[in-house]
């Protein structure tokens, strides 16, 4: 079972057990994580669930869809390593995936 590290605002890591084919969206809202609003529900209608990828993961997660792309121009402070969790599928090779969350989703 993979393993998710979360890094909140305040700097807590907390890690946690990801079920392979859900999203990383799914696994911090089954978690309890703060800073993950994910008001559509995972449908990349909003951007209440970005993140920022670890660098060191940037080139192991799948690539930016154009809906993500769209979605991401209504996040704040998007960096090149932003991402929608909803658009991040767990499986075995994230294995240890660290995202962090911005302070805020609005």
């Amino acid at each position: 079972m993979p393993q998710i590290t979360f890094i909140t605002a305040d700097g807590t890591h907390r890690t946690v057990d990801a079920r392979n084919g859900d999203s990383v969206m799914q696994t911090a809202i089954k978690n309890g994580i703060p800073g993950i609003d994910a008001d559509c529900g995972g449908a990349c209608a909003c951007a209440t669930c970005h993140v920022y990828v670890d660098e060191s993961w940037k080139d192991r997660v799948n690539k930016v869809g154009d809906m993500e792309a769209s979605m991401l121009d209504f996040a704040q402070v998007v960096l090149p390593n932003s991402r929608l969790s909803c658009q991040l599928q767990v499986v075995e090779a994230l294995d240890g995936l660290v995202v962090a969350i911005p302070e805020s989703q609005h």
